[in-house]
Parts: structure tokens; sequence; C-alpha cells
């Protein structure tokens, strides 16, 4: 129970970073039905580096448009067969990056695909929660929101 106490509150809706990727500010859905957590990705090519399986992939931080589009390059952690919650499975490609969330930055493993028609480029899992973090259902943007001027840049309005 002292582990509930000293966990991280967040809301069911954040505005997370991937600092890693030089992503500063993308909406993302706390999902607690996800194991994995997910990410919008575009353009994923698989290479060999090294003797080393990479992926590069382009992350649209924006749910409008390609503005401050990102060009990354991760190595594959694992390949996955995710199951949708409407029962339809998709094998995804698995890289690690770290998470700021609620004031903190953890390791997190993240599948990669389309999310183009969802309304959050991005969801928080299970595996990523389970760091410390407890979810109030009834809150959002507990870590706080980008400036107004971000805030219209993800509405396509620069």
């Amino acid at each position: 129970m002292d582990e509930y106490y000293s966990s991280t509150l967040t809301g069911w809706r954040e505005w997370v970073s991937l600092p890693g990727i030089g992503v500063s500010w993308i909406k993302a859905k706390i999902d607690t039905g996800a194991q994995t957590s997910a990410l919008h990705a575009g353009n994923i090519t698989v290479f060999t580096r090294e003797g080393t399986e990479w992926v590069r992939f382009t992350v649209q931080p924006w749910q409008q448009g390609v503005l401050d589009e990102v060009e990354v390059e991760l190595p594959i952690h694992d390949r996955r067969t995710v199951r949708s919650s409407s029962g339809h499975t998709q094998d995804r490609l698995v890289v690690v990056m770290d998470l700021g969330l609620v004031g903190r930055e953890v390791p997190v493993e993240v599948t990669l695909t389309d999310r183009e028609e969802m309304v959050f480029r991005m969801l928080i899992g299970r595996e990523a929660l389970k760091q410390g973090y407890v979810v109030d259902s009834g809150e959002s943007y507990l870590g706080g929101r980008p400036p107004a001027a971000i805030r219209r840049r993800n509405q396509g309005r620069a």
C-alpha cells in the first residue's frame, strides 16, 4: 500500500515528451487496457546497422498535418503481435525510448503503428505505468499543458 502513496498521479490523458527523439510535446491517452505503449509512426523501414536490426520512421507529433515531423532511427527491441480492442491482430516492431510523463522520465517499450485515424498520437500502456504511476480517470493534464502556441500547432493552426 505504501507504493500507492509514493506513486505519481496521472490523468486519463496527458501531454508527454519523448526527449530522446526530439519530441517536446505529444498528446497521449493513458490506457490501462493496453499492455504496451503505442506511437503513431510513418514511413517505417527496417535496416541493418553493424549486424543489428534497426528501424527508421517518422513521428508526427501533431494531430493535424506534418509540422515538426521528426525522423527517428532506433534499434529494434522486439517484434510483437498486438490485439486491438476490436479483436484484430497486427504484427508490430517494438523500440525502447524515454518518456516524459507528469514530471518524470522513464524508459518505455513502444510499438510503432499507424494511428492516423485515432484521436491520440500515442497510447501509454500498463508496462510504462507500472513504473510508479497511478491513473485518476477523472482528471486530465495533471502534468501541465504546453503554451497556447504549441496547442494551436496540434490543431493545425501554427
